[in-house]
């Protein structure tokens, strides 16, 4: 089965198992953890952040980073198709006493005159803005990266109204490499800025939290209450810490399959995906013209091989990874094709 769903299936390498046996085995909820500590100091040099918490998953991030800039009041402004609001079952309202509002945007980005007509300051007749959060790559957009002039108006015009800015980054150093910067050039416009080692980087577990000394403290707290705390977590972060030395710079050729697939499935209809919007590995497919729904495809496709997650009832979500080469693009558009003249 060529498994496209996710880049979260991809396996450590022989050199992050090697690594995961000889890593410290302290206890990173109570005195830390040595190898835990480094992979936290590698991820805030890498992001241009004072400091770095590991947890298990960039859900948790996402969360422990709302609650510690908002300390459980105010309005949380986002894009409306975030992840945050879409696909972490409601945590932001659930679990952290703020407010949220969906701000429109156009390929994840935030309409400007919008954001700036939504934050508003505490008043005696409401809570007011207390953060405003980013995404880059940003999911339902097909893995768009958020371009540094965008993320700069916003940041300046949080900044211009006292409230900070979360960046959630799950796929931060893809956005890096698409866009040929390093990933601090982009952190530089946020507050607070989370990735994931388990998606693209090959890592198998954990994100990491990066931000101010103090920021970061505050965090540890939070992750503590909503159970992130982990015992001898070394092993993990030694897999963490192989991913950020030794698997950014190969995230292009991700990149590079995902444009082979777009690519391939506009030769079969154009109205499948523009391979333009296509900057990252995330390939989203658009089969409501068809008579089958995207849960339909994705069956009919696992029949031929090919693994695909439906992204709503009217798209389909294709996820390069390093594990998908040529052949297997070449495959999964075969395979498209053949579903295509039967339907």
């Amino acid at each position: 089965m060529i498994d496209l769903r996710t880049d979260t299936v991809t396996r450590p390498t022989e050199t992050m198992l090697a690594a995961m046996t000889e890593a410290t085995q302290g206890d990173d909820s109570r005195d830390g953890d040595e190898t835990v500590m480094k992979l936290e100091a590698l991820a805030a040099e890498r992001t241009g952040k004072q400091a770095g918490a590991f947890m298990p998953s960039g859900t948790m991030t996402n969360l422990v980073a709302v609650l510690t800039h908002t300390q459980r009041a105010g309005e949380v402004l986002l894009e409306e198709g975030a992840h945050i609001l879409n696909s972490e079952l409601g945590g932001v309202a659930a679990l952290t006493g703020t407010f949220h509002k969906a701000i429109p945007g156009k390929r994840g980005a935030m309409d400007l005159d919008q954001l700036r007509e939504k934050i508003r300051p505490m008043t005696r007749n409401n809570m007011g803005t207390a953060l405003v959060c980013m995404e880059t790559t940003h999911n339902r957009a097909g893995g768009a990266v958020l371009p540094l002039a965008h993320m700069k108006a916003v940041y300046e015009l949080a900044q211009a109204n006292g409230v900070p800015v979360h960046t959630d980054g799950a796929r931060f150093f893809n956005a890096a490499v698409a866009l040929g910067v390093d990933a601090k050039t982009i952190a530089q416009y946020t507050d607070s800025v989370c990735f994931c080692v388990s998606k693209g980087l090959s890592a198998p577990v954990g994100s990491v939290l990066c931000g101010t000394n103090a920021f970061i403290e505050r965090a540890r707290a939070f992750r503590r209450q909503v159970g992130g705390n982990m015992r001898q977590a070394g092993g993990l972060a030694a897999a963490g810490i192989v991913a950020l030395n030794s698997m950014v710079n190969r995230l292009k050729d991700d990149h590079a399959s995902a444009k082979r697939l777009a690519l391939g499935l506009g030769k079969i209809d154009a109205r499948l995906t523009d391979p333009n919007d296509v900057e990252t590995n995330l390939v989203r497919v658009d089969v409501s013209f068809t008579r089958h729904t995207a849960d339909q495809w994705s069956q009919a496709l696992a029949k031929h091989g090919v693994a695909v997650s439906p992204a709503d009832p009217r798209s389909l979500r294709f996820v390069t990874h390093r594990h998908i080469g040529a052949a297997d693009v070449d495959h999964a558009i075969a395979a498209f094709a053949k579903v295509w003249s039967e339907c």
